[in-house]
């Protein structure tokens, strides 16, 4: 039988956002009955667009995130306003560059204060809600539908409503504290949601998110609905609660006098995270350590008083019925692991202290037939509530993110963030950057070099192409570089090898690789290139590749293009502008100990290489030339006392209205003879002029940034003398 009931919403799912719904809303019960979020005879939101079932009713609305919608005759005058306010709005086609996800912003102490609204008993059954915080969605953003874990209350996701709002049409399962529909009710509640959001958009995913008891429920619905395009995002699912480490523990739990729960939630706060990894989540990593640490004791200060709280959110009683249904959910999960079809990620604590997580992340790696593995071990077990996990980040560098049944590099394609710029060059790369302080210039249409990048145009679509130095080391700056002056994210195109998944292990960390992919790398194919250019975008290339990146000892500098135009006609088609560039400095940074050579000379070694090579795509099939040989290795390198890296992008070279002369194959040589030329003359100058650099030395650097300026800002040679 259906019942209608309603529960308050927290005001702070109601906080930021240009769309006021009042703090109703009301659902249909999952026991026996449908899905559907349906309207009260009151206007009512449900925290963002109505579920599909009421979109189907009323007629679709722009959006997705933060808007209302009304069904009964009473209400149509205010319905109708409500529509209109809707087609008002403008949809997001895209998001800025360095755009503002709001990471840090929120902490564990707002999931527990709000907490506390969610959780006033109603009597009412499971539903769903979408915070007002999503604010509104990019223009055909996929469902995704968030499954929390033992708490119940759907704010697991909280320090990442903002972000998430804006890549996806966000829904959370709220369970209620007192609620006990068993584990497969719960499952054909979500089923039937599944399955009328599919009905709605049978062309675009649906993302699932389950956290810990939410795990198993996303893996049953994706065993159930193997013919739906499901993505699946798993954060140590319960999977493996049979294992789990509360086990010696259950029977106290069940024997425990009243009167001593309330010491149990600051138990379950220690076991379930690393309350100090929570209460660094909005501390700026740019602060000295003393202010830091003040503002880490100010956050545990306040922490600590709120995880009474939990008491509330897990009574005795709740929590008894909540490890019943976990056990009943691993095994029901369990049994159909073969069944599932879906797209999976699965995300694993390193420090969980409840769930053996990285073992489990093994087993479902093997067990399931497409599932990769992000491993963070300085984290616990609510590892979406801690510091250093910012969940869309993950998705977008793990190549998860699509609006159709395949992933598209560039049409998928989200900008970064202010916070993954700040991430990416203070921490992940920011030992490097520090060390190398690199120095870029530019020439102007008049034939001036000057510092900074103001001499590369700024609109697309616009051609890089350099020299790659070894190991890729100057990668990284030039992508800093072109965010930091002109706001511009570059796009490299780089070795499929990158993306195919091979490296992957239970044990793969989060690392340079899925942030390259976050920063805008895409593999290096025709299509790619197209598609690219057709945007408008900036784009970095190596016709060099892996042979210049993995280059011999003595070969520093030594350009190994192939021998035909291959980019020429394709950057004259679209009328891009080509802007050759040359860097150096990889000897003022690293020695080259152990190249190809001297390696295959190695036992055991060698035969690695051969077979690494061997089953490694290749992009120059059918070539000759020291370019065809894309061996598979890693070079033996030793660091140096840094120098420093210098970057010349020369003058701009324009294809607009070449491309009919440029597919005669003398012209079109003539213009890739000019470009490589371009680059050998970039290198030349740099050699050259470095010499005169009093900052060449980091010593003179460290002075220089303690006493005047910052590390951008330090002076090099003069390019104009």
């Amino acid at each position: 039988m259906t019942s209608l009931l309603s529960f308050r919403v927290s005001p702070y799912l109601v906080l930021n956002s240009e769309f006021r719904p009042l703090c109703r809303v009301q659902a249909r019960s999952s026991v026996g009955g449908d899905s559907t979020v349906s309207s009260s005879p009151e206007l009512v939101v449900l925290n963002g667009g109505p579920p599909v079932e009421e979109r189907e009713k009323i007629g679709p609305l722009n959006g997705g995130n933060g808007y209302a919608a009304s069904k009964t005759e009473v209400m149509k005058k205010k319905k109708k306003k409500v529509e209109k306010e809707a087609k008002a709005t403008s949809v997001l086609e895209s998001l800025d560059v360095l755009w503002d996800d709001a990471y840090g912003t929120s902490s564990v102490k707002d999931y527990l204060d709000c907490s506390r609204d969610m959780i006033r008993p109603d009597g009412g059954p499971p539903r769903w809600f979408c915070p007002v915080e999503c604010g509104q969605p990019l223009n055909n953003s996929p469902v995704l539908l968030f499954f929390p874990g033992l708490d119940g209350t759907g704010l697991g996701l909280i320090l990442h409503h903002k972000a998430l709002g804006r890549a996806f049409e966000v829904r959370c399962l709220h369970i209620p504290v007192y609620d006990k529909t068993p584990f497969e009710d719960l499952v054909i509640f979500i089923e039937k949601t599944v399955k009328a959001e599919y009905a709605s958009s049978p062309h675009k995913p649906i993302y699932l998110i389950g956290d810990s008891l939410g795990g198993c429920l996303a893996l049953a619905v994706a065993a159930r609905n193997a013919t739906i395009d499901l993505v699946v995002l798993l954060t140590n699912p319960a999977t493996s609660f049979g294992r789990s480490q509360l086990q010696p523990l259950l029977p106290l739990l069940e024997a425990m006098p009243d009167g001593l729960h309330f010491t149990v939630p600051y138990l379950l706060s220690f076991i379930m995270g690393d309350p100090v990894k929570m209460a660094t989540v909005n501390i700026d990593d740019m602060l000295p350590p003393r202010a830091a640490l003040e503002k880490l004791s100010i956050n545990l200060t306040s922490l600590l008083p709120r995880l009474s709280g939990l008491a509330d959110i897990m009574p005795k009683e709740t929590l008894l019925w909540k490890l019943k249904l976990l056990k009943s959910a691993a095994s029901y999960a369990n049994s159909r692991l073969h069944a599932v079809n879906a797209e999976v990620l699965l995300l694993a604590s390193g420090k969980d202290n409840m769930l053996p997580s990285r073992d489990e992340a093994q087993r479902l790696m093997n067990s399931l037939k497409n599932c990769r593995v992000r491993h963070f071990k300085d984290n616990g077990h609510s590892l979406l509530l801690e510091d250093g996990i910012n969940l869309l980040t993950v998705i977008k560098g793990t190549d998860t993110y699509r609006r159709t049944r395949r992933h598209d590099y560039v049409l998928d394609f989200l900008p970064p963030s202010m916070s993954e710029y700040k991430v990416a060059f203070t921490q992940v790369v920011g030992l490097l950057r520090n060390a190398s302080g690199s120095a870029l210039f530019s020439t102007l249409d008049d034939g001036k070099i000057v510092r900074g990048l103001s001499g590369v145009p700024s609109e697309g679509p616009v051609l890089l192409v350099g020299y790659h130095m070894l190991m890729g080391l100057e990668l990284y700056s030039v992508v800093e570089g072109f965010l930091r002056e002109k706001n511009i994210i570059v796009r490299g195109v780089a070795h499929p090898e990158l993306f195919s998944g091979k490296l992957e292990n239970p044990s793969s960390e989060f690392g340079i690789i899925d942030w390259m992919k976050v920063f805008g790398a895409v593999p290096v194919t025709a299509s790619n290139l197209f598609k690219l250019f057709s945007t408008k975008s900036h784009v970095l290339l190596y016709p060099g590749g892996a042979r210049e990146a993995l280059h011999y000892k003595g070969e520093e500098y030594k350009l190994f293009w192939p021998d035909q135009p291959e980019f020429v006609r394709m950057a004259a088609r679209f009328g891009a502008t080509i802007v050759p560039f040359g860097a150096v400095g990889e000897d003022d940074i690293a020695e080259l100990v152990l190249d190809y050579k001297d390696l295959m000379k190695i036992p055991f070694v060698n035969d690695y290489i051969r077979e690494s090579s061997r089953n490694a795509l290749r992009v120059r099939e059918g070539m000759s030339g020291e370019v065809a040989n894309e061996a598979v290795f890693i070079p033996g390198i030793l660091p140096k006392i840094p120098g420093r890296l210098y970057y010349l992008f020369g003058k701009p070279i324009e294809t607009r209205g070449r491309y009919e002369s440029l597919k005669d194959r003398e012209n079109a040589n003539e213009l890739y003879l000019q470009v490589k030329s371009g680059v050998e003359s970039c290198i030349a100058y740099l050699l050259k002029k470095r010499e005169e650099d009093p900052y060449r030395n980091i010593f003179d650097r460290i002075i220089h940034k303690a006493l005047h300026s910052p590390l951008d800002d330090i002076p090099a040679f003069e390019p104009w003398k």
